[in-house]
């Protein structure tokens, strides 16, 4: 599945209906604009912004300076490009239920694809199940993965994830994690403890603690992240399901709430439908 058919049902939400509203002659157009992205999750503060930057604008403008404006916004938040050394350990981490497994599957297809040695970890030890479907993911893509038994300790799991990538020359190590509601701040303690137990082995582990999200909670998923990178600190999200909703806006609006920039978009169920994140192309696929 494409990005610009993942994002239909938003499309069809939002797109259209300001191309409707860019017909008529209406004093209260910019109000109603203004509706539109927030019923698209976009967010009151970023709706606001966006209608603000129309105000001097002749309306039949209006549609390419939304989509000026929304590429600048992301492209500000954009994670810039480093080099780390490896093995890179992208820690993966969000409530129940929305993905994180499949995500991390996903993503190892991806790297696998780029030629990259990749080593996954199942830090979820309480769920049943979790183990096998993370191996399952392992067998599919042809990539190696490290376990432990149900209730072991998941920091000493993710340390020891490190040690064997390490070991076995890997370029990336995934690390799976229990679901955990954000509101549960003993369960956000247990998630601080694994990246400080994997620090340990080396300063800069993880490189990426990565949030995700199911696209269909829209603003809800804005609270999760607010907490998630309260807690434990965010360096992305992964924006799981998308292909689902018609709240895509959502992403925006945590870019632009809280500065932690989109990685990743889940477009669909098979190996190849999670993609990088690109702000002129998500644009374009919300408004074209």
């Amino acid at each position: 599945m494409g990005l610009r058919e993942a994002l239909k049902k938003t499309r069809s939400n939002l797109s259209k209906n300001i191309r409707n509203l860019l017909g008529r002659r209406d004093p209260s157009l910019l109000g109603e604009i203004e509706d539109l992205l927030i019923q698209a999750d976009f967010g009151v503060s970023t709706a606001e912004q966006l209608v603000e930057s129309l105000e001097n604008v002749q309306s039949q403008d209006y549609y390419s300076r939304l989509e000026k404006e929304l590429i600048y916004l992301l492209n500000e938040r954009e994670k810039k490009k480093q080099t780390p050394k490896p093995p890179v350990v992208e820690l993966y981490v969000g409530v129940n239920g929305v993905g994180k497994t499949t995500t991390i599957g996903k993503r190892g297809y991806m790297l696998a694809k780029e030629g990259k040695k990749v080593l996954l970890a199942s830090g979820d030890t309480y769920r049943t199940g979790a183990v096998e479907q993370l191996s399952k993911w392992a067998k599919r893509i042809g990539v190696d993965i490290i376990t432990s038994h149900y209730g072991a300790d998941s920091a000493s799991v993710a340390f020891d994830a490190v040690d064997a990538a390490e070991t076995r020359n890997m370029d990336y190590l995934l690390i799976d994690t229990a679901g955990r509601l954000h509101t549960r701040s003993n369960l956000m303690e247990e998630m601080r403890k694994m990246k400080r137990v994997i620090s340990k082995k080396r300063e800069d582990l993880p490189q990426e603690t990565i949030l995700v999200v199911d696209a269909s909670t829209g603003q809800n998923a804005l609270e999760q992240a607010k907490s998630f990178n309260e807690f434990i600190g965010l360096t992305g999200i992964a924006l799981a399901k998308l292909d689902g909703t018609a709240k895509g806006g959502m992403a925006i609006a945590i870019v632009k709430e809280l500065g932690i920039p989109v990685l990743f978009l889940g477009i669909g169920e098979e190996e190849e439908d999670l993609i990088p994140f690109n702000a002129e192309d998500f644009v374009c696929a919300l408004f074209e």
